[in-house]
């Protein structure tokens, strides 16, 4: 077991964990835990995940700020779910630069399953912006995300990942459970 790998995943389950009790303390563990994966997914050749870890990074920054003004705002983080046009627009823009991130990675890397890695990391960025957004559609895709990972990482050898990733289905489930009660204990609303 690689310690670094372990270091990170556990990070990640505290922050996971967090993001789903709505609780602020999961912005600096998930900083941490990015910084440390993006080096674990380099040296594994998973580029997609090794750049995403960036991005996480930078939404996560950006999470933190949008939650905390929630959180002023309303006195708790508020959840919210998106209209059926932003939903279709969000799916579009995800798979058309799924489509085109993937075709890169394919020809100008030696990337290891190019799609199956660019699917699972532009998921992962919709499903971050959509969570520094509070929108419970956020959880729905981390389960499908959870569920494509574990096998992927597998592959890799990567099974403490792998091991996480199951582990965060659950949490994902449990997140998404939450979330639910949360947004239709108030009145419902819709975001663009």
């Amino acid at each position: 077991m690689n310690a670094l790998e372990a270091c990170a995943a556990a990070l990640v389950v505290a922050n996971v964990a967090l993001v789903a009790r709505r609780s602020m303390w999961n912005y600096p563990v998930a900083l941490l835990a990015v910084a440390i994966y993006g080096y674990v997914f380099a040296g594994a050749r998973l580029y997609s995940d090794a750049v995403l870890q960036a991005f996480f990074f930078a939404a996560n920054v950006y999470g933190w700020r949008n939650w905390a003004i929630s959180r002023a705002g309303e006195g708790e983080v508020v959840v919210e779910r998106l209209a059926a046009p932003a939903r279709l627009a969000w799916a579009g823009a995800g798979v058309a630069i799924w489509a085109g991130w993937a075709s890169l990675m394919h020809l100008y890397t030696d990337a290891a399953y190019p799609w199956w890695d660019a699917a699972l990391a532009i998921a992962s960025v919709v499903a971050q912006l959509l969570q520094a957004r509070r929108a419970i559609e956020s959880w729905w895709l981390w389960i499908a995300i959870d569920v494509g990972s574990v096998p992927l990482y597998l592959a890799k050898g990567l099974w403490v990942t792998a091991a996480l990733y199951g582990v965060l289905l659950a949490i994902a489930v449990a997140g998404l459970l939450e979330w639910h009660r949360a947004l239709y204990g108030r009145q419902k609303v819709a975001i663009a």
